[in-house]
C-alpha cells in the first residue's frame, strides 16, 4: 500500500524527532567539554562555545587516572562479553533445538531474572564474592558481569538459533557431522550477525556499569571509569563540570566506536533474530 504523503511526512517529521532527542545529550556534553570556566557559569548558555578549550580535558587526565581506569573497564567489559558468548551460545542452541520442559522452564526463568533490581541481588553475591576472595578485584567484577549478562545474552541467542534452519543440522549429520562439529562448522557461522549483537549488548552493559563496580571496588587502582568519573563531584555535591563533560565524553567514545565498526552485523543479528523460518 501506498503512504500518503501527509503521512509520511509525519513519519519522517516523527523521527527527526526522536533523532534530536536521542543526540542532545551527547551535543550538549560535547558542547560542555569544550567551554571555558567562564560560559560554563553563564546565565545565557550558547551550543557552539564561543571561545572553546581543550583546558578541560587537560584537567580531567591530571585530576584522576582516566586511562587506568579506562583499561580496567575496558578488560572488565570485554572478559564479560567473551565469557558471557562462550557460554550462552550452546546453551542457547539446546535450549532452542530440545524444546523440553526443562528448556521452557529455564526460558522462563531467564525472562524472570531480568526484573530482579540490582540491589536485591547486591548482598548474595557480595558474599559469594567474599568466600571466593574476588572482593576489590577485576576477575570478580567480571564474574559478576558475566552472570549479570549471561540471561540476556541467552534469550538473544535463542531467536538466531531458532532462524537457524533445521534442515542445514540433518544435512550435515547425513554427511557424518556430530553435534559439536554441526554446531562449529554449520550453525555458529550462520549466528555470526547474533553473536556480535549479543557480544556488543554485553560489553556496552559492563562498560557503563557503575553499582557493582562501586560495591565491589574499593582500591583505586581496581576502580573502573564510571566510578572515577563520581570523583569530579566534590563532597557537598557541586560537580567540576568542564572536566567531568570532558571525561564523560571520552568515555563514550568506545561504545561509539564499536557500534560503529559493528554497525552491519548488528542490524543483520537483530533481523535474524526476528525472523522464525
Amino acid at each position: 500500500m501506498r503512504t500518503r504523503p501527509a503521512a509520511r511526512a509525519g513519519q519522517y517529521a516523527a523521527l527527526l524527532a526522536y533523532l534530536i532527542f536521542l543526540a542532545f545529550p551527547f551535543l550538549w556534553l560535547l558542547s560542555t567539554a569544550f567551554k571555558p570556566p567562564r560560559e560554563l557559569g553563564s546565565l545565557h548558555p550558547t551550543w557552539i562555545p564561543r571561545h572553546p578549550t581543550l583546558a578541560n580535558f587537560r584537567q580531567a587526565f591530571d585530576e584522576q587516572p582516566l586511562p587506568h581506569a579506562a583499561l580496567n573497564s575496558l578488560l572488565a567489559a570485554l572478559g564479560a562479553a567473551v565469557v558471557a558468548v562462550l557460554i550462552a551460545t550452546p546453551m542457547a542452541y539446546v535450549m532452542a533445538r530440545h524444546r523440553t520442559r526443562l528448556a521452557r522452564a529455564a526460558s522462563g526463568w531467564v525472562v524472570v531474572s531480568q526484573a530482579f533490581p540490582f540491589v536485591l541481588i547486591i548482598i548474595p553475591l557480595f558474599l559469594v564474592l567474599k568466600q571466593l576472595r574476588l572482593i576489590d578485584s577485576l576477575a570478580g567484577l567480571t564474574l559478576v558481569y558475566v552472570v549479570w549478562s549471561l540471561p540476556f545474552a541467552l534469550w538473544m541467542l535463542v531467536g538466531y538459533v531458532r532462524a537457524v534452519p533445521v534442515e542445514l543440522e540433518e544435512a550435515a549429520a547425513v554427511d557424518g557431522a556430530g553435534r559439536l562439529r554441526t554446531l562449529i562448522s554449520v550453525t555458529a557461522p550462520l549466528l555470526a550477525p547474533g553473536i556480535a549483537a549479543t557480544a556488543l549488548f554485553a560489553f556496552v552493559t559492563a562498560w557503563n556499569e557503575f553499582f557493582f563496580a562501586l560495591v565491589l571496588l574499593k582500591s583505586p587502582g581496581n576502580q573502573t571509569l564510571p566510578v572515577v568519573l563520581t570523583h569530579f563531584i566534590g563532597a557537598e555535591g557541586v560537580a567540576d563540570l568542564g572536566p567531568l563533560a570532558a571525561a564523560a565524553f571520552l568515555a563514550t567514545l568506545p561504545s561509539l566506536v564499536v557500534f560503529a565498526l559493528l554497525q552491519r552485523r548488528i542490524t543483520g543479528g537483530l533481523i535474524a533474530g526476528a525472523v522464525k523460518s
